[in-house]
């Protein structure tokens, strides 16, 4: 096994507030970890915040946020039972619970069935259209962990499922999909192209030990170079959404702010770095953010 830390954090609210009984499941849904539900959560937000008149609807952003927990949940805890044996080999994922033993198969596949009936029941409480490309979306969540068995590039589909909110937003807001719907899908895709691969930097020694692929591996020391390619299309392509959704200049101050973000993590990321690495990744919570307070502004400036 390599030497790097585990990934599981020790003593913090976990440890010190919840029942041992619990902790295993709430670290299988990586409840302490909330960077991966902000990254699922920020496109079905800006979604919903383009598709409104005015300010977005409190009560369908409300939603998207416990679905975003809840269907994050249900994605780590199948992910892990997917790798489990690949975890047990790497220092770094050791310690998760299914791949330590300390939540059975069994009861994993029990919890992953109790997380999605919860996210079924938050997913019904939108219109019909939004249901169907809801349920769409499981396609892709239980392909994406096979991917990186069989190609360099999963950060791709992991592109494609982590961006589905992007079509939820305006599906549950209008009952439809306007193409900016869809280039906003493309922008979130490009987007996660770029963080994941940063992300993916940290495992590739452990990637390479126990034979699995991703983008960090292909690209190696080109790296920096395909980032400035995966976020200018971003910012290309969220450019568009801001002329076919008519936006003002707020949206373009936002805009302008994070591409200045998504410029800094591409001059300053040391891909030979895992905990730099780790911070370049969790700062793209603040890109999201900022395009999100520029669209907000702009639907309520006019």
């Amino acid at each position: 096994m390599s030497s790097l830390a585990t990934d599981i954090p020790r003593g913090n609210w976990i440890d010190r507030w919840t029942p041992p009984a619990a902790r295993p499941y709430l670290r299988l849904m990586r409840l302490d970890r909330p960077i991966g539900t902000w990254l699922l959560l920020l496109p079905c937000w800006w979604s919903t915040a383009l598709a409104a008149e005015g300010a977005p609807d409190v009560w369908l952003m409300a939603l998207f946020a416990v679905g975003a927990l809840v269907m994050r949940g249900a994605g780590c805890t199948f992910n892990d039972f997917v790798d489990r044996d690949f975890d047990a080999r790497v220092a770094r994922t050791a310690d998760r619970p299914i791949a330590s033993g300390a939540v059975s198969l069994f009861r994993a596949l029990v919890f992953l069935g109790l997380q999605l009936l919860l996210g079924l029941s938050i997913l019904l409480q939108f219109n019909a259209f939004a249901v169907a490309v809801g349920v769409a979306s499981l396609i892709l969540v239980f392909t994406y962990p096979f991917m990186k068995r069989i190609t360099y590039w999963p950060q791709a589909f992991l592109g494609l499922t982590f961006n589905w909110g992007a079509l939820m937003g305006w599906a549950a807001v209008t009952g439809d999909l306007p193409p900016a719907a869809g280039v906003l899908y493309a922008a979130g895709f490009f987007w996660t192209l770029g963080y994941d691969t940063i992300y993916a930097h940290q495992d590739k020694a452990d990637d390479l030990i126990v034979g699995v692929k991703s983008t960090a591996l292909r690209l190696g020391n080109a790296t920096r170079s395909w980032l400035v390619v995966f976020y200018g299309l971003t910012l290309l392509l969220l450019a568009v959404v801001g002329v076919l959704v008519n936006l003002g200049w707020p949206f373009w101050v936002g805009l302008a702010l994070g591409g200045l973000h998504l410029g800094w993590q591409a001059r300053a990321v040391n891909i030979d770095d895992p905990p730099d690495c780790l911070r370049k990744f969790k700062a793209n919570r603040d890109f999201g953010l900022l395009l999100l307070a520029g669209i907000i502004t702009a639907k309520l400036i006019g």
